[in-house]
């Protein structure tokens, strides 16, 4: 008998995008192409917020200021998430920012929020 690989529905690998995320990172480029972002990476950056306790944002993103940002992308919130987030924001001496895609009746576009 043959064994597959088995995951959990809905989760992707580790290092894997999924849609809203790859939206996002093409807004990030775009923004990098315009001179405000200078560098993104992908799940870039890790943070201890207690023992056996990470949080790791979808992006770390370097403004052209220099000033370095966490930025988390949901489609929608749990609320563990959101706990994290705002853990490692009062924890950690840079900028959280979430963002969630706006619906295309709404202008499209990102919804921002920060920490």
């Amino acid at each position: 008998m043959m064994q597959r690989h088995v995951q959990a529905l809905g989760r992707l690998k580790v290092g894997a995008m999924n849609k809203t995320e790859a939206a996002y990172a093409a807004t990030l480029e775009l923004r990098r192409r315009a001179g405000e972002v200078v560098w993104f990476k992908f799940e870039g950056l890790k943070f201890r917020l207690a023992d056996n306790t990470f949080y790791t944002p979808d992006f770390a993103v370097m403004l052209a200021s220099g000033a370095l940002e966490a930025h988390e992308v949901k489609g929608h919130w749990e609320d563990d998430a959101r706990a994290k987030i705002k853990v490692a924001a009062d924890m950690y001496p840079m900028q959280f920012i979430a963002v969630q895609p706006l619906p295309k009746k709404a202008g499209g576009g990102w919804k921002i929020e920060e920490f």
